[in-house]
C-alpha cells in the first residue's frame, strides 16, 4: 500500500483521515465532529519559543488516558543501566546482531550497547540495536525517556503510529517523537538495525554557516505522514518506557486511532542518499561536521548532546591530501555503525550490521592497510567512494558500553591490532 507523505522539517501540517475531522478557527471546540476527542501531545515546554515549539492536536477515538493499570514488565537486553564502574577507553568493535532463531518482535529485540546521562537528567543518548523476525502483534509501545532515531541495516520496517504510517528501508531513517504510541511491522519476515534514544534536545536541522542557504539535509527532503486511525477493539497490550524501565498496561482498543491531526510534533523520515555531501575541492580532509544530518543541540553553544552523522558515496578530490580520515584524538566520543557497503577507513572486520566505539581521547583512525593505500594513491585523480553508506552517532559526553555489550560475543578481542602494522617511517635528514 502507498501512504501520502507531507514534505518539510518541522512545519505546521494539518492533516485528517475523514472530510470535517478538523476543527475550524479553534484547537479545542466544545464538540468535536464525529464524536472525536480532542487532546494536546506537547514535545517541548508550553512557554517554549514559538520558533522551538513543538506540539500537535490529536482528535481521536478515545484519549490516550484510557488503558489499565501499569505494571513493571521485564525485557533484560532493553534499558539504560550504563554502569557506575569504570568506563574502559579501549576501542570497541562488534560484529553484527545475528536474526533471532525464536519468534522476536521490535520490542523483544532490543538489545542495549551504550549510552550516557539519563531520561531524568534530560541529557544523554541510549544506544540499542535491534534484531527482530516478527511484527509485533496485539502490542504497542512508547517510549517517554526521549525522541527514537531509527536507522536500519537489514529488511524494511512498518512503523505503524498515532499520527501516520511511515514506512522506511535500508539508507532511510525514521524519527519517532518522545511519547508517540506506534507498532512496527516486518514485510520482509526480518529485520536489523540501530537505534538511537535521544534524552535531550528535540533533534533538529544544523545551521549552514558558511555553507550557507543550502546542502547537507535540505528540509523538503524530511517526510511526515499523513493521518491514517485504526479503529479496533481487542485485548492489547501498552508498554511505556519511563526513567529508564519498561512498564505494561492493558488496553481494549488500538491506541493509533488519531483521525486527524495538527501541528508540528510529529513522526518523520528522510532518505540519507538525498544527503547533499559538502567536500573539500582544493586540499586536505575537512572536519566529520560537514556531513552532519540533525543534531541535538546541548546548553553549550557548538556543542552537541547528539550529532547524527552519514558518510555517503561522494567524490574526494583534494590534491597533495590524505584523503580517508586522518588519525585523530577527540573530545568528543564516537559510537559508528554500517548501513551498507564498505567504510572507506577499514580494509576489513567492519562490515553491514557491524558497531564500533571510539571514547574521548582514544586515539583512532585508517587501520595500517587503508594507511598504506592512501598514502601510495595517485592524488592528482579524483577518488569516487560508491556503494557505501555508514554512520555515526556522535556526543559530547563520554559512551559508557553496557556490561552485555562488552560480554556479547559479537565483541572483536583483537579489534586494537589493526593498528599495529603502522610502522615507523620517520628518517632524520642528512
Amino acid at each position: 500500500m502507498n501512504h501520502i507523505y507531507q514534505s518539510g522539517f518541522g512545519n505546521e501540517f494539518a492533516t485528517e483521515a475523514i472530510a470535517g475531522a478538523l476543527p475550524v478557527g479553534r484547537n479545542s471546540p466544545q464538540r468535536v465532529a464525529h464524536g472525536l476527542y480532542a487532546e494536546q501531545l506537547s514535545g517541548t515546554a508550553f512557554t517554549a519559543p514559538r520558533h522551538a515549539n513543538r506540539r500537535s492536536w490529536l482528535y481521536r477515538i478515545r484519549p490516550a488516558a484510557v488503558h489499565g493499570a501499569f505494571a513493571p514488565f521485564e525485557q533484560a537486553a532493553f534499558h539504560n543501566d550504563f554502569g557506575s564502574g569504570p568506563a574502559t577507553p579501549e576501542r570497541l568493535r562488534w560484529s553484527p546482531q545475528p536474526l533471532p532463531s525464536v519468534p522476536t518482535d521490535f520490542v523483544d529485540g532490543l538489545f542495549t550497547m551504550a549510552g550516557n546521562g539519563s531520561p531524568a537528567a534530560q541529557t544523554g543518548v541510549g544506544i540499542h540495536l535491534y534484531a527482530a523476525n516478527r511484527s509485533m502483534q496485539g502490542r504497542y509501545f512508547y517510549d517517554a525517556d526521549g525522541e527514537l532515531l531509527i536507522v536500519p541495516q537489514q529488511g524494511r520496517l512498518r512503523l505503524a503510529t498515532e499520527l501516520g504510517i511511515v514506512e522506511i528501508e535500508p539508507q532511510e531513517v525514521a524519527v519517532i517523537p518522545r511519547g508517540v504510541r506506534f507498532r512496527v511491522e516486518l514485510p520482509d519476515g526480518g529485520a536489523r538495525g540501530y537505534m538511537c534514544e535521544n534524552f535531550g534536545a528535540l533533534l533538529k536541522l544544523p545551521d549552514l554557516g558558511p555553507i550557507g542557504s543550502n546542502g547537507l539535509a535540505n528540509p523538503r527532503d524530511f517526510l511526515t505522514p499523513v493521518a491514517a486511525h485504526e479503529d479496533r477493539e481487542g485485548d492489547f497490550e501498552l508498554v511505556a518506557k519511563f526513567q529508564g524501565h519498561l512498564w505494561r498496561a492493558a488496553i481494549g482498543h488500538s491506541p493509533l486511532d488519531v483521525v486527524a491531526w495538527h501541528g508540528n510534533y510529529a513522526p518523520y523520515k528522510y532518505d540519507l542518499r538525498r544527503h547533499n555531501t559538502i567536500g573539500s575541492i582544493s586540499y586536505d580532509h575537512p572536519d566529520p561536521s560537514i556531513f552532519l544530518v540533525l543534531h541535538s543541540p546541548s546548553d553549550t553553544p557548538g556543542t552537541s548532546n547528539l550529532d547524527f552523522v552519514i558518510f555517503p558515496p561522494r567524490w574526494l578530490v583534494a590534491e597533495d591530501t590524505f584523503r580517508p580520515p586522518w588519525f585523530h584524538r577527540n573530545v568528543a566520543s564516537e559510537f559508528m555503525g554500517l548501513i551498507h557497503g564498505e567504510y572507506d577507513a577499514k580494509a576489513g572486520g567492519f562490515v553491514p550490521g557491524g558497531a564500533s566505539l571510539h571514547n574521548c581521547m582514544t586515539g583512532h583512525g585508517p587501520d595500517a592497510a587503508t594507511f598504506d593505500k592512501a598514502s601510495a594513491a595517485d592524488a592528482n585523480k579524483p577518488d569516487h567512494i560508491v556503494d557505501t553508506m555508514a554512520f555515526m552517532f556522535e556526543t559530547r559526553a563520554a559512551i559508557r558500553p553496557t556490561r552485555q555489550a562488552l560480554e556479547s560475543p559479537q565483541l572483536q578481542a583483537d579489534y586494537w591490532r589493526c593498528w599495529q602494522g603502522l610502522r615507523k617511517q620517520f628518517k632524520i635528514p642528512v
